[in-house]
């Protein structure tokens, strides 16, 4: 296999899995906008299944991003697009749906992470790909709960933070939001960056191996076409899929409950 076949079934292959979360993600949004928005009720969402359902999805997004990452030939310009997009993503919601305003979402989190990781490249690839492995994803269980005021992981509470860390609009882009902060999608800068190096470091673990090789060579017989094309625009369909998925809400509303 050449090298530049074996980008292409990279490519395919990490499309179709984003192209997968990509669908379960639509799916939790449209319970969200069910449960949120039309008053659907649905105890088992608004508890431990539906929250390990929602990191599920975060957890992909955001590895496999890092992941990624190496493929890009324009990684500044990829990164600032995808920021782009989570700006809008702000705009628009504050403008329309202050209620259910996003600010500081996952689009800005994987365009910073993205420039963040482009911009440490010199660095980062002086390190070796286990320990990088193994220490990014160490601070991401350290930092999992700063947005809550400790370190820690989930249940588990380390270290309680300064409260003086957690200030203003500027702390929270950061991972430190006061108290009277909202959003309905926050990802903060820590801990989730540690996740996207995680996939950055994963890949060169990995994907660098002649056993990779070949286990590439044996997935691409099983490509699912409709996952491959989700997942190359995943970005263009994630800015869409939430007002498409309001208004088919609103239709079979009108249709089935007049």
């Amino acid at each position: 296999m050449t090298e530049k076949t074996g980008k292409r079934v990279r490519y395919q292959i990490l499309d179709e899995l984003r192209g997968l979360v990509f669908l379960s993600m639509v799916l939790y949004h449209g319970m969200w906008d069910l449960v949120y928005m039309f008053g659907y009720e649905a105890q088992w969402y608004q508890g431990t299944a539906g929250y390990i359902w929602q990191q599920s999805i975060c957890w992909s997004f955001i590895l496999l991003s890092g992941f990624c990452w190496t493929f890009g030939r324009k990684k500044y310009r990829h990164a600032g697009l995808v920021f782009g997009g989570g700006l809008l993503v702000t705009l628009v919601t504050c403008v329309f749906l202050p209620e259910d305003r996003v600010i500081f979402g996952v689009l800005t989190l994987l365009g910073t992470a993205a420039f963040v990781t482009t911009l440490l490249q010199p660095v980062l690839s002086r390190c070796r790909p286990v320990p990088g492995l193994v220490v990014s994803a160490l601070l991401f269980v350290l930092a999992r709960n700063v947005n809550q005021g400790f370190l820690g992981f989930e249940g588990w509470r380390l270290l309680r933070l300064p409260e003086g860390w957690y200030q203003n609009l500027a702390t929270t882009f950061f991972g430190f939001p006061p108290e009277n902060f909202y959003s309905t999608d926050y990802f903060s800068l820590i801990p989730w960056l540690f996740l996207y190096l995680s996939g950055y470091f994963l890949y060169r673990c990995v994907l660098k191996r002649r056993e990779a090789e070949k286990l590439l060579s044996f997935l691409e017989k099983g490509r699912i076409p409709l996952l491959r094309w989700i997942g190359q625009h995943s970005l263009l369909l994630y800015l869409l899929h939430q007002p498409v998925i309001f208004v088919l809400l609103q239709l079979l509303q009108v249709l089935f409950y007049r």
